[in-house]
């Protein structure tokens, strides 16, 4: 049985000359433009600002992330239907506009491979997949990055990120994840997920990734939160 298919971003139906999202949407919907924050991408109020207050106190484990959208309006929505509703087929149009966004980034950084946030299996049994993984894989079949999805495992059952603040949001991480037992990462490794907030996830990912080998770790996430730039 065929489906409509949907804009991602409106979840209307899509005519059949409309290739990934609707006419309105296309109109209405915004790139990151101007100045953002050198190391994690997140839009900045001045343009004689480098960093974000966050980057701008905070010593990161990665070296340096990007993403096309702010997490908010209408991207925020669709975001919450990509993660929690079941729109996997999201990932296509997401996927599309990370690497026509990063693109350089992508091609300077030269990653190795790509690997997903996971999450823990209790959630993907509920969710029925992980958007982190889908993200990337229809991002390495774009770009020619191999994806990695038996890298690192998720450990520990988490609280949800979104109703913790920074200090509670590393405690949480604490022993949240595992290398896979015979897994040697390589030296540039390119993390894959849905939005960036406070950078506590991609982090964590990052250390426990260098203590294991790698030398650089980027990131491309959908959605940066606004938070204190």
């Amino acid at each position: 049985m065929l489906y409509p298919r949907r804009c991602p971003v409106c979840d209307g139906f899509l005519g059949g000359k409309e290739p990934l999202i609707c006419r309105k949407c296309v109109a209405g919907l915004q790139l990151l433009e101007g100045p953002v924050c050198l190391r994690c991408g997140k839009p900045l109020e001045r343009k004689d600002q480098e960093y974000c207050r966050d980057c701008g106190k905070k010593r990161h484990s990665y070296e340096r992330g990007f993403a096309p959208f702010s997490y908010r309006g209408m991207i925020q929505e669709s975001m919450m239907r990509f993660k929690y509703g079941g729109r996997a087929e999201y990932a296509k149009f997401y996927a599309a506009a990370v690497m026509a966004y990063g693109k350089r980034l992508l091609e300077y950084w030269s990653p190795d491979v790509m690997i997903p946030v996971p999450i823990h299996r209790e959630r993907l049994l509920k969710r029925g997949y992980n958007q982190a993984e889908e993200l990337a894989v229809r991002l390495s079949s774009m770009s020619g990055i191999p994806v990695e999805r038996r890298a690192v495992l998720r450990i520990k059952n988490t609280k949800a990120q979104k109703e913790l603040n920074d200090v509670e949001r590393k405690k949480n991480l604490a022993q949240a994840f595992s290398i896979v037992k015979g897994y040697s990462p390589p030296r540039r490794i390119l993390l894959v997920d849905d939005i960036y907030t406070t950078g506590s996830t991609i982090d964590t990912l990052a250390l426990l990734l260098k203590k294991n080998g790698a030398q650089s770790v980027y990131f491309a996430c959908v959605c940066v939160s606004p938070g204190d730039t």
